[in-house]
């Protein structure tokens, strides 16, 4: 009797959303409730071991606080230079494997399978495998490069630039792959009857690449650019096992800088701060970028 007074189309969307509705709530409690706490934190003065402040309501003090923070100010350029510099890496690293894989050769399932070990490998132990080969005493770097001459051994992490780009390496290393595969699946759809054409036309394997290969790839190089992009913006546990943020602020990235405030320091008010506004600034690329997917897609389907 119900499903005859029930329009079909109502049936379907009601069985849509109860199926949906799982994961939708365990999301709205695991990702939105936290986003959401911490805002509200922000707004507030709380210092740990100092209970009778009261935890008292400041606004947006602590965002101004933020903006005057030199510290801040500071670790939120190595993290802009962390960032385009390790996205940069890795969408050109990943489309030359991308590239590579997709020819037809023997043992193309073998290795693609094994270009994605590094992906699927903790990131706390790919930091302490870069960490054991740049360590000043026994890594592999100064035995590679002086062997037994133990008095010449470089303490690579002591330097600051050295030290930002070996996080660099190691994040470009681990994540490369994961770009790889997003380009990979966007070269397999383009028709290959547009490269018969071009060969037919004369044109060669560049000016394939240049004309066909890039400007179809342009959607799937962008959802590689936000997806890079989000990561390196969040990226903590690198820095946090390879430097601790050293030497001096080389390494001292927005996320380990809230996670200093907060559990080192206490100051769970700023600390929530810092953590809303890398997720806003997060946020924003990601809205950015997904307008710049939209726009290509719709190129794409217009031509």
């Amino acid at each position: 009797m119900i499903r005859t007074l029930v329009p079909a189309r109502h049936r379907e969307r009601l069985a849509a959303w109860s199926m949906v509705a799982p994961a939708l709530c365990i999301t709205l409690v695991f990702a939105l409730y936290p986003v959401v706490d911490s805002l509200w934190l922000s707004l507030h003065h709380i210092v740990v071991g100092i209970p009778q402040l009261g935890n008292p309501f400041v606004g947006l003090d602590n965002y101004l606080a933020l903006i005057r923070d030199p510290a801040a100010r500071q670790a939120l350029l190595v993290t802009l230079a962390f960032v385009v510099l390790s996205t940069l890496l890795e969408l050109a690293c990943g489309l030359i494997i991308a590239l590579v894989i997709h020819e037809r050769f023997r043992g193309r399932g073998l290795v693609r399978g094994a270009i994605l070990i590094p992906w699927a490998i903790p990131t706390v132990v790919a930091s302490q495998l870069w960490r054991y080969i740049f360590n000043d005493q026994y890594g592999f770097a100064n035995l590679l490069l002086f062997g037994d001459r133990v008095t010449a051994y470089i303490p690579w992490l002591a330097y600051p630039g050295v030290a930002f780009g070996i996080v660099v390496l190691a994040d470009v290393w681990k994540t490369s792959c994961f770009a790889a595969l997003l380009i990979l699946a966007g070269l397999q759809v383009i028709p290959d009857d547009l490269y018969d054409a071009a060969k037919v036309d004369g044109a060669g394997a560049w000016q394939r690449f240049r004309h066909i290969t890039l400007p179809l790839l342009k959607p799937a190089l962008l959802l590689a650019l936000l997806f890079r992009t989000m990561d390196a913006f969040r990226v903590f546990d690198l820095v946090f096992v390879m430097t601790q943020g050293g030497p001096g602020d080389a390494t001292q990235v927005l996320q380990f800088y809230g996670y200093q405030t907060l559990f080192t320091e206490g100051r769970i008010g700023y600390g929530s701060a810092v953590s809303v506004a890398v997720f806003l600034m997060i946020l924003t690329l990601s809205l950015i970028y997904l307008r710049a997917i939209g726009s290509s897609l719709l190129e794409k389907r217009r031509t």
